[in-house]
């Protein structure tokens, strides 16, 4: 696990640009840095300027803490450079064969795999051999090409820009920015109103207009002397009828392996007690269990954890999360990198720094959900589905603050169902969108990719929307930011593409259940009375009135005038403070919208004060 970034341009660079660019990267690599410059020739160069091409890497060491194994890796004839942030698990299977084929194995690391499997198989060879998750840049000047690919499902951070000649790279958005001419770098207008409708800014937007976020499953290829770039992506599920369980345990088994202490995030809820059991089943009792405590919280679900880590035999930790976040909020913030408003990103971040002083390496429950279809909203908007095929866009869509009653019923009326399914779990509504923004600000009902959905099947169709947008750049992205601030590696068995397509062979009676997730009761059931699916779920939240109503209450003074003037008059002052002001004075049913808007007012303060210092 790693950060990684690095320029190929005709336009030069000097080294407190790139250093820079590592000094963002830092909190991701905590172990080794490395650098590679080489000048408009590809001249391995050790001059301060005139850099036109580089990589840069901080090492998180997980596998073979040697520095053999530091980054950027290169070929014995110094041809192909490899800069690589992820884990690939099971590639030893691969090793003997590589071997016998004239590989020359230096260390134990899975990253001399991918460059010997590389050298072997080519990009194509390589992507297909892939388990795991991952982000990498090879740079190959035999054949002129730089290949950039982000894992099937996103766990991996990749952003990139690209102006017609010169290409950059990075794991993190401001990680890429020192690399960049300013002019090229201008919020979007586009990734705002994403921002407010998602709270997230969906791939392959970024909040700055010419910085795009790679799709999960996509490869980029650079070519040196063309300049020309292109993308595709590489993956399409496919059906396998390898037994579920037996792929199950496969997936956390191999995810145990590493050179450093691993634990595991346990919640006590289904998805991260059946990974929790099946680790204990399969003898792995030194893993260390972590809960996040909401002491006094109807939401609190430690007692449940540590009954579970006790029962199944695992050393077990509940972190109290803090009750006040104020010196701490602006790390945060820029630990999400551009703006996110998950509120559960906030113990996260508490949960993960705390883990990280006993282990770096930790198993969770990501993606159950997704996969079987666990969430609540799924079954409420799948009632609806029978209004498929009507669509009434003429409909007017109205400028409201509340955002409920005849408005939001008209604005859901004018939107398709699969638009209106973002209504489920947005930021801001449309509405509401429409109420905080300049008339000129051009508003979507959504932002996602691979959309609508051309799946017949109500439900399918959601579980799909769900995959290429929410799971991977608001699920995966905030497990990816929060760990990673800590150098804290996070892997998720759930999110395995052999799991995936064994799941995807279920017969829909299997996998969509009443309850959901009962594929996993045989498992659950040997918890007895502590049995997941016997209790009432309760998600990951925290003391978010409390935060926002006495932590963080100072910094709503000027918070829309502030926003305002960061976004050229995008984001209106007036409506902004009357929405806060009535979140403060009692209506609850805008905390969200109010967490969120603070976000955004720090995130732009940040990235706008980076911007204008950085060289």
């Amino acid at each position: 696990m790693c950060g990684i970034a690095g320029y190929f341009g005709q336009r030069p660079l000097n080294a407190q640009q790139i250093d820079q660019a590592q000094q963002f990267l830092a909190r991701r690599g905590p172990d080794a840095v490395g650098q590679q410059r080489w000048n408009d020739q590809w001249q391995i160069t050790a001059q301060e300027s005139g850099i036109c091409n580089t990589l840069i890497h901080t090492r998180l060491a997980i596998m073979d803490t040697r520095s053999e194994a530091n980054q950027p890796m290169c070929s014995d004839d110094r041809q192909v450079w490899l800069c690589y942030n992820g884990e690939v698990y099971d590639w030893q299977r691969y090793r003997d064969k590589l071997i016998a084929d004239g590989a020359n194995f230096k260390t134990h690391s899975d990253t001399e795999f991918l460059l010997q499997a590389y050298l072997k198989w080519g990009i194509e060879g390589l992507l297909q051999h892939l388990r795991g998750m991952f982000a990498f840049t090879i740079v190959d000047l035999r054949h002129g090409k730089i290949y950039s690919a982000r894992d099937r499902f996103g766990l991996k951070p990749l952003v990139y820009y690209y102006n017609g000649k010169d290409f950059a790279f990075s794991s993190l958005v401001r990680a890429i920015t020192p690399l960049l001419p300013t002019q090229d770098l201008q919020f979007s207008p586009a990734a705002i109103d994403a921002y407010l409708a998602h709270r997230y800014i969906p791939a392959p937007m970024t909040i700055y207009s010419k910085v795009n976020r790679l799709e999960s499953g996509h490869l980029l290829t650079f070519d040196i002397h063309t300049r020309q770039l292109d993308k595709r992506p590489y993956w399409t599920p496919a059906k396998s009828d390898r037994p579920l369980m037996e792929v199950l345990d496969e997936a956390i088994r191999i995810r145990t392996v590493a050179d450093r202490p691993v634990g595991v995030f346990l919640s006590g809820g289904i998805d991260s007690t059946v990974v929790s059991t099946r680790l204990a089943a399969q003898g792995y009792h030194n893993i260390h269990a972590f809960t996040a405590a909401f002491p006094g919280s109807d939401m609190d679900e430690s007692i449940q954890a540590e009954k579970i880590a006790r029962q199944i035999g695992l050393p077990h930790t509940a972190v109290n999360i803090p009750t006040t976040i104020a010196e701490d909020f602006d790390q945060i913030v820029q630990d999400f990198d551009e703006p996110f408003a998950d509120p559960s990103g906030f113990p996260l971040w508490y949960l993960s720094r705390e883990a990280s002083h006993s282990v770096k390496v930790v198993l969770n429950g990501d993606g159950g959900d997704e996969l079987f279809g666990g969430y609540k909203r799924y079954p409420k908007h799948v009632r609806s589905a029978f209004r498929r095929h009507i669509h009434l866009p003429f409909l007017p869509i109205k400028p409201s603050l509340d955002g409920k009653g005849s408005a939001k019923i008209l604005a859901e009326c004018a939107m398709s169902w699969q638009q209106a399914y973002g209504l489920r779990f947005s930021g801001l509504s449309i509405n509401q969108r429409l109420a905080v923004q300049s008339q000129s600000t051009k508003v979507q009902p959504v932002y996602w990719r691979n959309f609508p959905s051309k799946d017949p099947d109500p439900l399918k169709a959601l579980l799909e929307i769900d995959r290429d947008n929410y799971l991977a750049e608001y699920i995966l992205r905030k497990a990816d930011l929060m760990t990673m601030a800590h150098g804290l590696e996070g892997r998720s068995p759930l999110i395995d593409h052999a799991f995936y397509e064994s799941v995807l062979s279920l017969k829909d009676v299997e996998r969509f259940t009443d309850p959901a997730k009962n594929i996993f009761a045989p498992v659950c059931a040997e918890l007895g009375e502590n049995n997941p699916l016997k209790q009432k779920k309760k998600g990951f939240n925290p003391p978010l009135n409390h935060w926002l109503r006495v932590d963080l209450k100072e910094r709503f003074d000027g918070l829309g005038s502030r926003l305002t003037e960061l976004t050229q008059g995008q984001v209106l002052a007036q409506p902004i403070d009357e929405m806060c002001s009535r979140y403060q004075a009692g209506e609850n049913r805008f905390a969200e919208q109010a967490l969120q808007l603070l976000i955004l007012d720090t995130s732009l303060s940040q990235l706008q004060k980076a911007t204008q210092t950085r060289q």
